[in-house]
């Protein structure tokens, strides 16, 4: 799925979230195809979110109570910028979970949009985005998975525990690799519920701009069409109008469950990223560095790629705004200008998204939080 399809295969735009919903299939976050496993389902994802979610957090904070003394430097501070984004995926996972009706809503007003694209360009461009939308998903799970596995080994291998747990009745010194490789599952499990509610949001605002840059070129080809009515042309802007109305309420779906998970990441980013970067130049050998350098960057890819998604779906609304006056309306009806100067008025009103409802979610305000690590390196540095 992430090879750009034929046109002779039919393609919609919830292909694009083919990987992750499998993904979230898996933690019980959909539903079940058939009804009659219902029950089961929904047991599955309790034991998941409590283990995940409740359990795991709280097994890492019982082993810096139980064992702190025993930590060196190194492994506290693996232990600890693991622990504080995973305090935080908890609650981006819930946000995420909580809104699969709110994406589920959203994915039908993709459908509609995709029944406007009847030409052979537009077909294309739907099948390019959501090629591009699963390979944001591969590529995200190659890079959590990379982490996973290289931290992993790098500890392992000097006989030292990846991420300190606390397991009842299991001597984490004694029974090493059986600690281990229950760290191992816990902490994958964590770290893949962690991508989905990364990725997301990528892929949903991947397709909102896939059907903007689609309603873009209508606008620039409004009343270029020879030997039609008046009436045609003012169908023909109708429809864009339409088209704009199902883009904003696929937007206002996804606002809340976005808004949560984005403020969240945007709280942690900062502190995570500066006790790594402590951890990376005073703490590590060259193996365990490799393994914290992995996790900054996955860290980093968070929020970025998002953020700059989002800075491009602001731009093109002004160029939305700048095609349909562009147009040619200046020979129109009466009518047809009365719309267009509704439609152009309601056009310069950007797309945006805030974090909470505080911080507005782009580039400049990812960056804020970026500089927020140097601090942190700043302050530990003192003591």
């Amino acid at each position: 799925h992430i090879k750009e399809k034929p046109l002779s295969e039919r393609v919609q735009s919830r292909d694009a979230f083919i990987y992750l919903d499998r993904t979230m299939w898996f933690f019980g976050w959909t539903e079940p195809e058939n009804k009659r496993w219902d029950l089961h389902y929904k047991l599955w994802a309790t034991f998941l979110t409590l283990l995940v979610f409740i359990l795991l957090p709280i097994s890492v904070c019982v082993e810096y109570i139980h064992r702190f003394k025993t930590f060196s430097a190194g492994e506290f501070l693996n232990s600890i910028q693991i622990g504080v984004n995973m305090l935080g995926s908890s609650f981006k996972s819930y946000f995420t979970m909580m809104g699969h009706k709110k994406i589920q809503k959203a994915k039908m007003s993709l459908d509609k949009l995709d029944k406007r694209c009847l030409r052979d360009e537009e077909k294309s461009i739907v099948c390019r985005h959501v090629a591009l939308g699963n390979l944001c998903y591969i590529f995200y799970h190659i890079s959590y998975s990379t982490f996973l596995v290289t931290n992993f080994l790098s500890f392992i291998i000097k006989r030292i525990h990846a991420w300190r747990m606390y397991f009842p009745y299991v001597d984490s010194e004694k029974q090493f690799y059986i600690s281990s490789i229950a760290e191992v599952i816990l902490m994958g499990a964590a770290i893949f519920m962690d991508l989905c509610t990364d990725v997301c949001p990528l892929i949903s605002m991947l397709m909102a701009r896939c059907h903007i840059s689609l309603l873009k070129q209508r606008l620039r080809n409004l009343r270029l069409e020879p030997g039609r009515t008046e009436d045609e042309y003012l169908e023909e802007l109708t429809d864009c109008v339409r088209d704009h109305r199902l883009i904003l309420d696929y937007v206002d779906a996804l606002r809340s469950v976005l808004s949560g998970t984005i403020f969240v990441q945007f709280l942690l980013i900062g502190t995570v990223l500066g006790l790594s970067m402590i951890n990376l130049m005073f703490f590590s050998s060259f193996s365990t560095g490799v393994g914290t350098a992995i996790f900054m960057f996955c860290v980093s890819m968070e929020t970025f790629p998002f953020c700059y998604l989002c800075n491009m779906i602001i731009d093109d609304c002004q160029e939305m705004a700048d095609s349909l006056f562009q147009s040619d309306w200046t020979s129109a009806d009466r009518r047809y200008k009365s719309t267009l100067v509704y439609f152009l008025h309601n056009l310069q009103h950007p797309i945006t998204l805030t974090a909470g409802g505080v911080f507005p979610i782009c580039m400049q305000t990812n960056l804020a939080m970026v500089k927020l690590a140097f601090s942190v390196v700043t302050v530990v540095k003192q003591f």
